[in-house]
């Protein structure tokens, strides 16, 4: 079996109940991954996500857990999730009354079995969906 890499996470937005909808996006390389606006600082919601001949497999979600993702920071660009400076993703704290015992978090470049582990961790399932504009 080819080994997959997380390259993106695509926040897709909300649906009518709250909940929070996002694509996992994965490869099977990190060579020569890009998409536009990886490079500004802060990202500030301009990156978008890799070219569509990068991505191999699509996961997709709906759930009431909210994620803050790179391409969204006002702090950090996409390349610093690259360089592994900060994640792809990471639960989002800040309405909890507790910090919880394991945050759930996404690297960049990290293989699909992990991030399905941390998922399922979280009682979350990924919906898998081959890229077939490849």
């Amino acid at each position: 079996m080819e080994k997959l890499y997380l390259v993106y996470i695509n926040k897709v937005g909300t649906n009518w109940v709250g909940d929070y909808a996002y694509e996992f996006l994965f490869s099977n390389t990190i060579e020569n991954i890009d998409g536009e606006d990886w490079d500004s600082y802060p990202a500030s919601g301009k990156p978008t996500p890799p070219k569509s001949d990068m991505i191999v497999k699509v996961g997709r979600v709906t759930t009431e857990l909210k994620l803050n993702v790179i391409q969204d920071s006002d702090t950090f660009s996409v390349w610093d999730a690259v360089d592994g400076i900060i994640a792809l993703g990471w639960e989002d704290i800040s309405e909890y009354e507790e910090y919880p015992e394991k945050r759930l978090y996404f690297k960049f470049g990290e293989v699909i079995s992990n991030v399905d582990d941390s998922l399922y961790e979280h009682d979350i399932v990924l919906e898998y969906k081959e890229n077939i504009k490849n």
